[in-house]
Parts: C-alpha cells; sequence; structure tokens
C-alpha cells in the first residue's frame, strides 16, 4: 500500500477544513439527508467545492442514544459514497471505528482513517492503518464497553491533564504497533462523554494539546455546548442556528495551531480562519516592525557612543 500524507491546507490557510458528510438515518444534524449515495457524493463535491479540504464520510451515528448498525451496513454505506469521491478528485476521510469498515474505505482509495474511539473499540484498526500506511485521527472518548453512543459526562479531576495523558497512551500503543508518529492526528473529543465545562477546558488547552508535537483536530461544529450557550428562555440554539460558533471556533482554532477543523457548513468556517490569518499577519507585521525599530535604536546609539566616547556624561562630570 503506498504511503499516504496527511492533508495539508488549500489557498494559503492555516488550517486544515473537513467536510462532514454524514451517510445515516439519525445522525443529530443531518441524520438522512445523504443516506442516498449519490446525494452524500453530490454534497460532498459541494463541500469540496465550497473550500474544503477532506471529506469525512460517516456510515453510523455516535449521538447519544443512536442504535448501532452492523459493519457490513456500515461497509456498505460508506466505501461507494468515498470510491465516487476519490474518483471525482476530492480527498476523503472515513469516520469509523471498525477495522472492517476501515479496510473497506482503505481499498475505496480513502485518505485518512478518523477513529473517533481512538483505537480502543476495535483492536485489529492499529493493524489496518498500519499496513495501509495511511494518517490515523485518535479521538479521545472514555465509552461504554460496546462504544453504543457517546452517553453521559464522565468525572475528571482534571480533564486537560487526563485527556492529555490518555491520549499519549493510544499514541504509545499505536507506535509500538508500528504506526509512524507523523501519520496520527489527536483530536480531544469535545462532547464526547464530556459536559460543557469539560470541552470549554479543552479548547482553552489548546495550545497546550498542540504543544504536544503532532497535528490536532478540533470537533466543535453545531455541538450541544454551543447550543446551550446561545440558548434562552425557549431552550438551547438548534443546530443549523449555531454555525456563527462554529466558525468562530474555527477560527481561534486556527489560531492557535490545529491542523484542523470538523465542520457541516465549510463556507464560514473557511472565511473565518481567512479572517483570523490576515489579522495574525497583520499583528506579525506589527511586531516586527516594533522589534527592527527597537534593534535600529540600540544599534543608533552603540555608534553615537562609538563617535564620541565621551560623551555628554563625560563633559558633565568636568
Amino acid at each position: 500500500m503506498s504511503d499516504r500524507p496527511l492533508i495539508t491546507p488549500r489557498g494559503g490557510r492555516s488550517c486544515v477544513v473537513m467536510g462532514v458528510v454524514n451517510v445515516t438515518s439519525d445522525s443529530f444534524s443531518d441524520g438522512g439527508r445523504y443516506l442516498d449515495p449519490a446525494r452524500a457524493v453530490e454534497h460532498g463535491v459541494r463541500l469540496y467545492e465550497a473550500g474544503a479540504d477532506i471529506i469525512d464520510v460517516g456510515g453510523e451515528s455516535t449521538r447519544p442514544g443512536a442504535t448501532r448498525v452492523d459493519p457490513e451496513t456500515e461497509a456498505a454505506r460508506v466505501a461507494p459514497v468515498i470510491r465516487r469521491l476519490v474518483e471525482a478528485g476530492v480527498p476523503t476521510s472515513v469516520d469509523t471505528m471498525r477495522a472492517r469498515v476501515a479496510t473497506a474505505a482503505v481499498e475505496a482509495g480513502v485518505s485518512v482513517i478518523n477513529d473517533v474511539s481512538g483505537g480502543r473499540a476495535d483492536a485489529d484498526m492499529v493493524k489496518v492503518v498500519a499496513d495501509a500506511e495511511i494518517p490515523w485521527i485518535l479521538m479521545h472518548w472514555r465509552a461504554n464497553a460496546d462504544h453504543r453512543h457517546i452517553g453521559p459526562a464522565e468525572h475528571y479531576d482534571d480533564v486537560v491533564a487526563e485527556v492529555l495523558a490518555e491520549l499519549s497512551a493510544q499514541v504509545d500503543l499505536a507506535m509500538a504497533a508500528g504506526v509512524h508518529p507523523s501519520r496520527l492526528v489527536l483530536d480531544p473529543g469535545l462532547g464526547f462523554a464530556k459536559n460543557a465545562e469539560h470541552n470549554w477546558a479543552l479548547l482553552g488547552a489548546l495550545p497546550e494539546l498542540t504543544a504536544q508535537g503532532l497535528p490536532v483536530l478540533v470537533g466543535a461544529s453545531r455541538k450541544r455546548f454551543l447550543g446551550s450557550l446561545l440558548g434562552d428562555e425557549s431552550g438551547p440554539r438548534p443546530p443549523d442556528g449555531r454555525e456563527v460558533a462554529t466558525a468562530t471556533i474555527s477560527a481561534i482554532a486556527a489560531s492557535h495551531g490545529a491542523w484542523g477543523v470538523r465542520v457541516h457548513d465549510v463556507r464560514s468556517s473557511i472565511d473565518a480562519i481567512t479572517v483570523a490569518d490576515a489579522w495574525r499577519r497583520a499583528a506579525d507585521q506589527v511586531q516586527r516592525r516594533a522589534a527592527d525599530q527597537v534593534q535600529q535604536r540600540a544599534a543608533d546609539q552603540l555608534r553615537s557612543r562609538a563617535a564620541d566616547p565621551a560623551g555628554s556624561h563625560g563633559r558633565g562630570r568636568e
């Protein structure tokens, strides 16, 4: 199997934008809308043309209460869509925690495995990834025993430290099985057995996550903690009213060094990241100019002292 490098942003952006295509009947945001393969492919192409760098194709919902589908059904959903997107020149990832589904996706030409279980759900996944020499996104998730659904929030004494430690353990296992670290991406797993406080703590610690030396993917798109934040007396903001919040997180994540963001509405996040990138470039120019001015003043002072060793201080002591 040929080595497949990690996806990089198009158009000079600082951050990869991953567009979501759910080939499911029950995803929380768009379940059933793209269950038909032709519609799923059309949507994926549309997201790519809108600027997405990669399309993440999933065949099983991980929303709370979702019923698991069997591996054959999941593979039958995602493989044809991936194959047709690849034939259309669209880079793809597969959102799965099952080795059999990942194998079918690899055979269809997928570029990345996006595993929400971080390799915990299927012991055979690491071999699939190692043999395929393909990038692997390891998401943090303290799931229940059968990985049936997201489940209630876990207890954390220090969510940032514990997520980092548990992701580090998964990285060690992957490397021990032959997966090169250059093919690994970390995802803190926002909303997966985490409450709003946990999610915000992890977002606030994004510089600490990116400092671990591996690329980081942030998946906050339309999630419940955003709906709660933006809600009013009538209840949480519905998923389709969370796009501005999602785009804001995309821009801030990019500014803090995230490798990528996983989103449903590609265009708004691309625009937000583009603005954040321009702002950062302008700030960098101001800082460089200020540093140059400081250096220039220091050089001028040295030249002045060299030209007049006694200077005004020497004359003042006469």
